[in-house]
C-alpha cells in the first residue's frame, strides 16, 4: 500500500490548480535517493501519476504533496558514474536539529519506506478532488499532517515553491567515496 510514508509535496496545488504553476515538466528518466531521519508535514495529498521524459518515456508514479515540511537530517544522492569510475552527487542539510523547511512540494517518486503517522487521513478520495491534474476515478488519499520517520524515498522529480536548505553541503564522491544516501 502507498500510504506508508509517501511524503513531501503539496501546496502547489493550489497554484497547479489556478494555471499558476506547471503541473509538471519533462524528467530526466534517472532517478535519486532521499533520505531522512524525519518528515513532518503538513496539507498532505497522493495519488498515482505518470511522470514523462523528454523523449515520451512514461514512467508510473506515486505523487505526492505537501503544503509545508520539515525534514531532518536530508540526504539527497545522485548516482552518476561513469563507466568504471562510481560517482555520487551528494547533499545534506537539516541537521543539528535545525530542519530543512519545504513548501509547496510536489513530488513524484517510484518508491517510499519509513514509519508514518497521518491525522485527520481519508483514504480512498478521488483524486481529481485533490487535484485537477489527477485522473478522475483514480485513487487518492488526504490527512492534515504526517510524520515519517526513517523516511527512504527513491524520486524521479521534486518541485516546491520554497526550498531552504539549512546547512547545506554539496559534494561529489569518487572511487570508494561514492556512496548513495542509503
Amino acid at each position: 500500500m502507498m500510504v506508508p510514508a509517501t511524503a513531501v509535496a503539496g501546496a502547489i496545488v493550489f497554484g497547479m490548480s489556478n494555471g499558476a504553476i506547471a503541473a509538471s515538466f519533462n524528467v530526466s528518466g534517472q532517478t535519486f535517493k532521499v533520505g531522512a531521519s524525519k518528515l513532518v508535514g503538513k496539507g498532505f495529498k497522493q495519488y498515482g501519476g505518470i511522470a514523462t521524459e523528454k523523449d515520451g518515456t512514461q514512467h508510473p508514479v506515486a505523487v505526492s504533496e505537501i503544503a509545508t515540511a520539515s525534514l531532518y537530517n536530508l540526504c539527497q544522492s545522485v548516482d552518476a558514474s561513469l563507466p568504471g569510475v562510481p560517482i555520487v552527487l551528494t547533499i545534506n542539510a537539516g541537521g543539528r536539529g535545525k530542519p530543512a523547511e519545504a513548501s509547496g512540494m510536489l513530488i513524484e517518486m517510484d518508491s517510499l519506506e519509513g514509519d508514518a503517522e497521518f491525522k485527520k487521513i481519508d483514504i480512498g478520495r478521488d483524486a481529481s478532488d485533490l487535484n485537477s491534474h489527477a485522473k478522475q476515478g483514480a485513487f487518492g488519499q488526504s490527512a492534515d499532517e504526517v510524520t515519517i520517520t526513517g523516511l527512504k524515498q527513491v524520486a524521479r522529480s521534486t518541485s516546491a515553491g520554497t526550498f531552504k536548505l539549512t546547512g547545506l553541503k554539496m559534494k561529489i564522491n569518487i572511487g570508494k567515496d561514492a556512496k548513495e544516501c542509503f
